[in-house]
């Protein structure tokens, strides 16, 4: 957005440092994700997008949290992986983006790191983040840029996403899947907006026509 996040906050209404909103075994994702012992879930306080239907709009909008330096962030993950979870689940971390790669080359966890996005990346994050990261789980919310616009306010982000989501694949190809747990790969939600069942259809044409039917 172009905000210097060291005087104020910019589009995901966070500063320059890392606040996290939660921090704990996390049993309601993907059964490939969660498993049995849980995915160590690290909720990033912040977005870069401004959805009408968040979900989790205390945490998105930066309202609830705790500011933790880099040493702290991780000492979170390896506690979170001291507890036996499947895995490090970081989810909404696009706007820490540095600080998060510097916390797990610090606490270089032996389990599989999740990338748990929106799908608004750029390329260059995706190729920033692919070494430490195994499993990418990204959104696809729209194909059609005016929905984007009225629901999320980025028009952009079909094509962003499409391109994030292109990059992760080619970063981590196919998945991996050991004792019913994702190793490494891609998973891709889509929500379902009420009345939009064209541009549900749009994401699906999109996959049928960028992924391999094999994979």
């Amino acid at each position: 957005c172009g905000a210097d996040r060291a005087v104020s906050a910019g589009v995901c209404h966070m500063g320059s440092a890392v606040r996290v909103a939660r921090a704990a075994p996390h049993y309601g994702e993907e059964p490939c994700i969660s498993g049995e012992r849980g995915s160590g879930a690290v909720f990033f306080a912040g977005c870069p997008l401004g959805c009408v239907y968040c979900q989790n709009y205390a945490l998105s909008r930066g309202r609830i949290g705790e500011t933790v330096s880099v040493e702290r962030l991780a000492a979170i993950f390896a506690g979170l992986e001291a507890k036996g979870v499947h895995n490090l689940n970081l989810v909404t971390g696009t706007q820490f983006t540095p600080e998060i790669r510097e916390a797990l080359a610090i606490a270089k966890p032996k389990i599989p790191v999740v990338w748990n996005t929106s799908g608004y990346e750029t390329v260059d994050t995706v190729d920033a983040l692919a070494p430490q990261v195994s499993v990418f789980l990204p959104d696809l919310k729209y194909t059609d840029p005016a929905l984007a616009a009225r629901y999320s306010a980025a028009p952009d982000y079909p094509e962003v996403a499409a391109a994030a989501i292109e990059e992760m694949y080619r970063q981590v190809g196919s998945a991996a899947i050991e004792d019913d747990i994702m190793q490494r790969g891609l998973i891709v939600r889509h929500l379902m907006i009420p009345g939009e069942l064209d541009n549900t259809l749009g994401v699906l044409d999109w996959f049928a026509e960028t992924f391999p039917k094999a994979d």
